[in-house]
């Protein structure tokens, strides 16, 4: 939930960076230089509760308009190219198992390769929130109400570059010189997503060793050779500024 706030202020505060680095990951071949963006909501339903029996058809349940919202999700229609996914991937909510919910919660991920994309997404998912609510209102059609709550609490904007941009080949050619077969990877969303969308040169590399099943309980990691990936970075790092320099040089001559 950290929503990239160092690497945010790292570029607010200095406008003289050129290049940028990520680290992230394992590996020491994959060369990561194109952003997913993505938005990140939490939304709370809020209404009075009540005892299940007692307060049943009083009043609306915050839970239940939580659950439209979701099956209304659930559907979404997104294209597969460019890539766009939306998830729910956390609910919680309601007090016991005898209450009409007074409040009930959910953190909602949406992410593109196409910021366009990413805003399409978002205006279905708000529209989804404000349906569920005035639906679950209107089924009791009671005094009570139920309202949401929308707080975005993620912002990472999307970006790509070209595959041939200097610190995308120095990675490249980094990685041959360690005898690793250099691999560009898709998209996804990290540290260089900012600087990319600035369109300052940046580029995400693994930290080596080797690892699966990520995000999940049985995610494992193997240090073998992951002394290469500090190897590969640093490597990209000297032949970056080599690149700027001999541009640098180029650009003088001309004048």
């Amino acid at each position: 939930m950290g929503d990239l706030r160092g690497v945010k202020a790292l570029f607010q505060d200095n406008k003289d960076i050129d290049g940028y680095i990520s680290i992230d990951g394992t590996g020491a071949s994959g060369i990561c230089y194109l952003a997913t963006g993505s938005h990140r909501f939490e939304v709370t339903f809020k209404g009075p509760g009540g005892h299940s029996f007692g307060a049943f058809g009083k009043v609306p349940s915050a839970i239940h308009a939580l659950g439209r919202a979701i099956a209304k999700i659930a559907d979404f229609q997104v294209p597969k190219d460019p890539k766009t996914t939306f998830t729910v991937g956390v609910i919680s909510g309601g007090t016991s198992v005898n209450s009409i919910a007074a409040e009930a919660k959910m953190w909602v991920d949406m992410r593109s390769n196409s910021e366009d994309e990413v805003c399409k997404t978002e205006a279905l998912f708000r529209k989804a929130v404000l349906d569920a609510y005035l639906e679950e209102n209107t089924r009791w059609n009671t005094e009570a109400k139920v309202y949401p709550v929308i707080q975005l609490v993620g912002d990472r904007p999307a970006g790509t570059q070209p595959d041939d941009a200097p610190i995308v080949q120095a990675a490249w050619l980094s990685t041959k010189a360690l005898g690793l077969e250099p691999e560009l990877e898709g998209s996804s969303s990290t540290d260089s997503n900012l600087p990319i969308s600035l369109g300052i040169p940046a580029v995400t590399l693994g930290a080596g060793g080797k690892s699966g099943n990520g995000h999940s309980p049985s995610e494992w990691y193997d240090p073998t050779d992951a002394y290469k990936g500090p190897q590969q970075i640093f490597l990209t790092i000297l032949l970056s500024i080599a690149f700027n320099h001999h541009v640098a040089q180029l650009r003088a001559n001309a004048h």
